[in-house]
């Protein structure tokens, strides 16, 4: 753990970086945000004082997060691994690193790569619930659900 200074624009964190840092914010104010193939930017979430932010992957996979100051900012910087090691729950750690890749996807990405993504990350559970669920947790509706596993089907 060390306090540093960060200068308003610093970025912290780049997507795609490995080993990534948690930050607790002291004083000033610091974002995450995602950038999608087309090169629009998607906010995730902002961090003022007292809270907490950083990419919820593995140390050893790839950050889907950017980190940049709002403002001139303190922070502490902690490594990701010591915080694991700290918690009593990893199960949370995991879960709020599949949630953070849903709402990046849900921000981000076409209907069928959300539908791929959902197929991947829940291989069993598709035969399992209905279409109308599966569509909910997309954010389409059960007819362009119908659509996206047509055109997937098709592309096969």
């Amino acid at each position: 753990m060390k306090t540093i200074l960060v200068s308003k624009g610093q970025i912290l964190q780049s997507s795609g970086e490995l080993n990534t840092k948690v930050f607790t914010v002291e004083s000033g104010l610091l974002r995450s945000y995602s950038i999608d193939n087309k090169g629009k930017e998607h906010i995730y979430m902002f961090a003022s004082e007292n809270w907490i932010i950083g990419d919820n992957c593995e140390t050893n996979v790839p950050c889907d997060l950017f980190i940049d100051a709002l403002e001139n900012s303190t922070i502490i910087v902690t490594d990701k691994e010591v915080t694991k090691q700290n918690s009593k729950n990893n199960s949370l750690f995991n879960r709020l690193a599949v949630l953070q890749k849903r709402i990046i996807m849900l921000m981000s990405s076409s209907a069928i790569e959300r539908y791929q993504h959902f197929v991947e990350t829940y291989p069993d559970i598709s035969q399992r619930v209905p279409q109308r669920m599966i569509a909910s947790y997309l954010g389409i509706t059960p007819e362009a659900l119908s659509k996206v596993r047509g055109d997937k089907a098709r592309a096969k």
